[in-house]
């Protein structure tokens, strides 16, 4: 069922297929079946900028399924980090505006999921029929000796009624968790390929777990550093207080998913949320972002106390080969490590540029 996918659909419809079946259904509707696939596209699409399929020439997106998550975006204005029931009620809310969309996933893959069954005895079909004549095909190949795991209904359009086969569904249930991770491991493949820049893209299948971020190491080393100098904030040109900031990230960490000590900085707690998931101006704060780090740097040289903290980032902070080798190595002059910093986080800035992160309009007072 996942062999020579062309779009990103499969992944998403048989997955859709497994979590009703897994939550007691044994029919659905196309209508219901896309609704949990926007759903589960949403997050991906959204919160972390992925292209499902990739994108054209010219910029447009390829996929109706990414084209269906960003309209219903636009109509009903929900956060990127919606849940899912907010998600579904907004699709109800607004099901006459996606039905171009969603009546578009339905003219291949309801059936173009089935073909690896088709031609295998008996009758045979060209996989390029009509979809009266596929339906048709498969109801009847499914009636006879290959059980398939759904019969089509009756019904028009969106409307269209799927039976899931009882033998299947029994099989879904005992292997619900197994299934969905090979879908997941499948469909990672699928997006890596289709989104080369993107880093970490495995963690992006799903809202952000907070959990994940491991800073408090690095936090401690600021609170040392801070104990001993004022530094001043990236964005408000001011003193940073050591009571009312946050450790935050240069880049997103929704674009990295890393903590890399590299990309982190301390900022003014009250902008933290301001800033949310979006980029800085390059131009306007990275040599202020540069400053910071190599007041860092000079410290974790020349103070023994900020080397431990240093040191006791290792283990969550400190994996990146060229940070380790060239940038936090003895020896750098400022204009050394400005510009080892700048080599290496400027190709990773602009990949979450074109990928779709909007910049922070903060600027710089005059």
């Amino acid at each position: 069922m996942m062999k020579d996918p062309s779009y990103c659909y499969k992944f998403y419809w048989l997955e859709a297929i497994v979590q009703l079946i897994s939550g007691n259904k044994t029919e659905a509707t196309y209508d219901e079946i896309i609704d949990e696939m926007i759903s589960n596209a949403w997050y991906s699409v959204l919160e972390f900028h992925i292209h499902l399929s990739g994108i054209w020439g010219e910029g447009g997106i390829k996929d109706n399924l990414e084209r269906a998550v960003v309209k219903l975006r636009e109509l009903s204005g929900l956060e990127a980090n919606a849940s899912k029931v907010e998600i579904k009620n907004a699709i109800k809310q607004f099901n006459k505006q996606l039905h171009a969309e969603k009546q578009a996933l339905t003219l291949n893959v309801p059936y173009k999921a089935l073909s690896g069954f088709a031609n295998k005895s008996g009758e045979k079909i060209s996989l390029d029929s009509s979809a009266g004549r596929m339906i048709a095909y498969y109801n009847k190949l499914s009636a006879s000796d290959i059980l398939l795991p759904y019969t089509f209904g009756g019904e028009n359009g969106l409307s269209r009624k799927l039976t899931f086969n009882d033998a299947w569904v029994q099989m879904i249930r005992d292997n619900t968790v197994a299934i969905l991770g090979w879908i997941q491991c499948e469909k990672v493949k699928w997006l890596q390929n289709n989104n080369p820049e993107v880093p970490g893209l495995i963690y992006k299948l799903a809202p952000l777990d907070e959990k994940m971020r491991k800073l408090s190491h690095v936090r401690k080393l600021w609170d040392g550093i801070l104990d001993l100098r004022s530094i001043v904030d990236v964005f408000t040109d001011e003193a940073i207080d050591e009571e009312k900031y946050d450790v935050d990230h240069f880049i997103p960490w929704s674009f990295v998913m890393n903590d890399e000590l590299w990309n982190l900085m301390p900022m003014d707690s009250s902008l933290n949320s301001a800033k949310n998931n979006r980029l800085p101006d390059w131009n306007d704060f990275f040599i202020r972002f540069a400053r910071n780090q190599y007041i860092m740097y000079e410290m974790i040289h020349e103070r023994e106390g900020i080397r431990k903290l240093y040191e006791a980032c290792y283990r969550d902070n400190l994996h990146s080969i060229w940070a380790n080798q060239e940038l936090y190595r003895k020896g750098n002059s400022d204009t050394e490590f400005y510009g080892i910093l700048e080599k290496n986080m400027r190709p990773v800035y602009d990949s979450a540029r074109r990928q779709g992160y909007d910049v922070w309009e903060k600027r710089l007072a005059v």
